[in-house]
């Protein structure tokens, strides 16, 4: 039993989880605007998570060397290595107008954890502003890479959903600054923070609501589309609601990661 605990942390560290969210979104993003099985986009942006959530969390531990290193972090490092030799793989697969605008994500993606201006800290210390990059770069990644490498147009729809997986991943992260609220540097300023943990969960309910009527505005409008959407709120709405500083590490990096692969589920389901 503690065997495959260990072997689920191991699942939860190592960005796994994580990666497969994105997965599922990139793969609802081919399914709503029609677009074939692309694997090495997908794949792209499944081992690219792995490879930028670990950098994004072990790099400072590892440039400090404040204590060596585990054979955990060792098993971490080694799936991130040979995830960035899968990530280039894919790479090159890619669409050359694909490949610059992923290579400008990951630019942001150094910007938010490497310190590159001088007495200055990266931006993932910068106050209040955390949630609004990995949004927007999960918007990113997650649909208009997608859809630039199948060379769609970037009309009226990819503008709505825009919006909608915009509000989506801010509401999940949220939650993560909920839970994450007694651990949290006062000096990141998170939404909780800043307006307090109730007003906070008002403000993720509040932006549910565009969440679904901006589907009402798009051109190939699907009534089985708004279903899906309804369960997707829904449940966003009661991790929301239940969520607490004294929730587990499970509720965020495990169930509320769940919910785009779950949507995803729905959406093949119907």
């Amino acid at each position: 039993m503690i065997r495959i605990q260990r072997l689920f942390d191991f699942y939860l560290k190592s960005s796994i989880h994580v990666a497969l969210s994105v997965y599922a979104l990139v793969r609802m993003t081919q399914f709503m605007f029609g677009i074939p099985y692309d694997k090495p986009m997908a794949f792209f942006s499944f081992f690219g998570t792995i490879v930028g959530y670990n950098f994004v969390k072990y790099d400072a531990l590892a440039r400090a060397k404040k204590r060596m290193m585990r054979n955990e972090l060792k098993l971490i490092a080694a799936l991130s290595l040979l995830s960035s030799l899968a990530v280039a793989f894919c790479f090159f697969q890619l669409e050359r107008i694909t490949q610059i605008v992923a290579v400008i994500f990951l630019i942001v993606t150094l910007l938010y954890t490497l310190p590159f201006f001088p007495n200055r800290k990266n931006a993932r210390n910068w106050a209040g502003v955390k949630i609004y990059i990995v949004s927007l770069c999960w918007v990113g990644v997650t649909l208009m890479l997608p859809l630039v490498n199948a060379h769609q147009d970037l009309g009226h729809d990819f503008l709505i959903k825009c919006v909608q997986r915009f509000i989506l991943v801010f509401d999940l992260i949220l939650v993560f600054e909920i839970i994450d609220l007694n651990n949290d540097d006062p000096h990141l300023k998170t939404v909780p923070q800043q307006i307090g943990v109730e007003r906070t969960k008002i403000l993720g309910l509040l932006l549910l609501i565009p969440f679904c009527f901006l589907e009402f505005l798009k051109t190939n409008f699907i009534e089985k589309q708004l279903i899906v959407n309804l369960f997707l709120v829904v449940m966003l709405s009661l991790f929301l609601i239940f969520s607490n500083e004294n929730r587990s590490k499970y509720y965020s990096s495990f169930w509320v990661e769940s919910i785009p692969f779950l949507w995803w589920l729905m959406v093949v389901l119907l």
